[in-house]
């Protein structure tokens, strides 16, 4: 077996290094742990190999870190050690940057910190929301709880972009499909068409109108204009996004799409359901509502619904009740302060929260289903109005080539 040279921590924090015998690294690190010496580098026969380093462009997806979640409160139900818990979900995952992770989090309890401290050094995977119910949970002892409303929540986040981005793909094909149909009937087809009837035009004949104007269209797309057209619209896009990335751009953009007709209404509605789910798992794992109104505005996704949720904190933290601020808002339906009304007055806030997020889930769901039975028929009768409409301006000039050989026999 080779000899390892390595450097590492024991439970004093103070770096101590030496050699010894491992079939692997992984070995030598769970021989290091029973010295209680966290390794940080070894070498074998003076080959360095440093751990990997957390720098990378690698996520952890939604659905790895329920799993996680799950899982995790499972464990910790059945009275495993914290350290056991997380070093087992380590060495399954499969997801690199997340078991490098996870070993950052095992080293940091192990060194007596935590978890909530521990995962808190990580907030590209342990967002605010998560450290603070798990803070919460320790706080508490009722870590197992939190961490299986952790991950009902995370899972239910997860169903409801799935469900958004499923909606959203049928349209975007047909509309892909549209453009790319009618760009290639403009460019490559009609030109030819053009050839042909120019050639059969006597002196002074003008093809008709439609088929004129087509043709206007296709050598504009087919030329410079295409390209500038291209250009205009990659250009705007671009534009658009950097000017998101500024305060005034977000808060303009989000305004507009909250007033939007139809689409609107169903990113109020989402934005609803996100609130009322994760202020009612805050809420029931005891984070205080202050602390949880903050956490919710951060999680918003949106800057007007952010802004309005920061009022309603302010509005509690001045002394009143949760409901006028939330009116004043006019971001939240009417049926949103009257339900969050009687949850106050009856002291079941958390639960009366979960029932709204219920309801506008599934209206999320209806909305989405509404928009698409009603987006089909409308790209098809455009893709169809559209090509039919070529099609004919095409023809006509055959229907009068047609008219004038007859006439002539």
């Amino acid at each position: 077996m080779p000899t390892y040279a390595f450097k590492g921590r024991n439970r004093l924090n103070e770096m101590v290094s030496g050699e010894k015998i491992a079939a692997s690294q992984d070995e030598l690190r769970s021989l290091l742990r029973r010295e209680q010496i966290i390794m940080t580098q070894a070498s074998e026969k003076g080959r360095e190999i440093s751990l990997p380093k957390l720098g990378r462009s690698k996520k952890v997806k939604a659905k790895e870190l329920a799993i996680f979640t799950r899982q995790f409160s499972v464990m910790i139900d059945a009275g495993l050690p914290l350290v056991s818990c997380i070093d087992i979900l380590a060495q399954q995952q499969k997801n690199v940057f997340f078991k490098e992770v996870l070993h950052q989090v095992r080293q940091n309890v192990e060194e007596g910190a935590t978890l909530s401290a521990a995962l808190e050094k990580h907030p590209k995977v342990f967002d605010s929301l998560y450290t603070h119910m798990v803070e919460a949970g320790e706080t508490g002892g009722v870590l197992d709880l939190i961490l299986q409303r952790l991950a009902t929540l995370i899972e239910k986040v997860v169903k409801l972009k799935r469900s958004i981005i499923s909606a959203s793909i049928y349209p975007a094909a047909v509309v892909v499909v549209a453009i790319a149909a009618v760009a290639t009937i403009m460019v490559v087809v009609i030109p030819q068409f053009e050839q042909i009837f120019l050639g059969l035009l006597g002196p002074g004949e003008m093809l008709p109108l439609p088929t004129r104007i087509v043709m206007a269209i296709s050598n504009f797309l087919a030329g410079w204009g295409g390209l500038s057209l291209l250009a205009t619209i990659v250009g705007s896009a671009v534009g658009i996004s950097f000017y998101y990335k500024t305060p005034k751009g977000k808060w303009a953009i989000d305004s507009l799409l909250l007033k939007t007709p139809i689409f609107g209404g169903i990113l109020r509605k989402i934005a609803v359901a996100r609130f009322a789910r994760i202020l009612s798992t805050l809420l029931s794992s005891g984070v205080p509502i202050l602390q949880s109104l903050e956490i919710t505005a951060k999680t918003a996704g949106n800057v007007v619904v952010e802004d309005a949720i920061l009022k309603v904190r302010a509005g509690v933290e001045r002394g009143e009740s949760f409901v006028e601020p939330l009116k004043a808002t006019e971001v939240f339906p009417h049926m949103v302060s009257q339900m969050v009304g009687v949850g106050e007055q009856t002291g079941a806030m958390d639960a009366m929260l979960g029932k709204i997020a219920d309801f506008y889930e599934d209206e999320v769901d209806s909305a989405i289903a509404d928009l698409l039975s009603m987006i089909e028929p409308v790209l098809i009768a455009f893709l169809g109005v559209t090509i039919g409409s070529i099609v004919i301006s095409m023809y006509l000039p055959l229907f009068t080539l047609i008219g004038k050989l007859s006439s002539g026999k």
